[in-house]
């Protein structure tokens, strides 16, 4: 059964009631791997939206998100402040299976506008807190004899510092595989230097993956931990 079937065949299973239903993720697009799953993001009338779920159907690993109108515009709302919505990006660039009333082709619209858009500006103060907690990690390492406790705190650098990167580039942030992709696109060839920093880290050389954070930093400021200062909640 091909992705398309299937995902259709989840719909008319789970919601055959459904307004529109999308197919996104890495399955509708050219990096699709062998573990690839079907995110389908289902759009109901009303309850038991909103809510997600993962199961299996036939050979195929399934995860869907099914919302109303209302609590999908919600949730981009609130996605869209983390610069952050994997729901808008499986709705922008998936695939619609079927559209019963228009919905579908509205919130696609919209998805794909939003998206064009950019993500809304990082305030200077959360740049300030990715410094200053980069910085930390970099005293942590330059202070660090122990190899298990320097794989620990490179690795948190490396995502930390591309975090920042795409933050500084103006970039929609991405966890994991999209992280990477959103790095590659933003900053190209970034990726690939924090990968080396790291292995030269494993082979107890810091001073390359320092020279790239650094080389980050500088973008967004340089190091800071002096004069850093946050108000405690009340």
């Amino acid at each position: 059964m091909d992705a398309l079937e299937a995902a259709r065949a989840v719909v008319d299973d789970h919601h055959p009631d459904a307004r529109a239903a999308f197919l996104g993720g890495s399955v509708v697009t050219g990096r699709r791997t062998a573990t690839s799953d079907l995110d389908i993001v289902i759009l109901l009338h009303g309850a038991p939206a909103p809510y997600r779920a993962s199961l299996q159907y036939a050979d195929w690993p399934v995860e869907v998100f099914v919302h109303t109108e209302a609590t999908w515009h919600a949730y981009i709302e609130r996605e869209l402040l983390k610069r952050r919505s994997p729901l808008l990006w499986m709705c922008a660039d998936g695939l619609l299976l079927f559209d019963t009333d228009g919905l579908g082709a509205r919130l696609a619209t919209q998805a794909r506008k939003l998206t064009a858009a950019g993500p809304p500006p990082v305030s200077a103060e959360e740049i300030d807190d990715r410094r200053y907690a980069i910085t930390d990690l970099l005293d942590d390492l330059a202070g660090s004899n122990d190899q298990s406790e320097c794989l620990f705190i490179a690795t948190e650098l490396v995502r930390r510092t591309a975090e920042l990167a795409l933050a500084v580039g103006g970039s929609w942030a991405g966890g994991g595989k999209w992280l990477a992709r959103r790095l590659e696109t933003t900053v190209p060839g970034l990726s690939a230097r924090l990968h080396h920093g790291l292995q030269e880290v494993l082979g107890g050389r810091v001073e390359p993956l320092v020279a790239v954070v650094d080389e980050v930093l500088g973008r967004a400021g340089g190091r800071l931990w002096v004069g850093y200062e946050r108000a405690g909640a009340p």
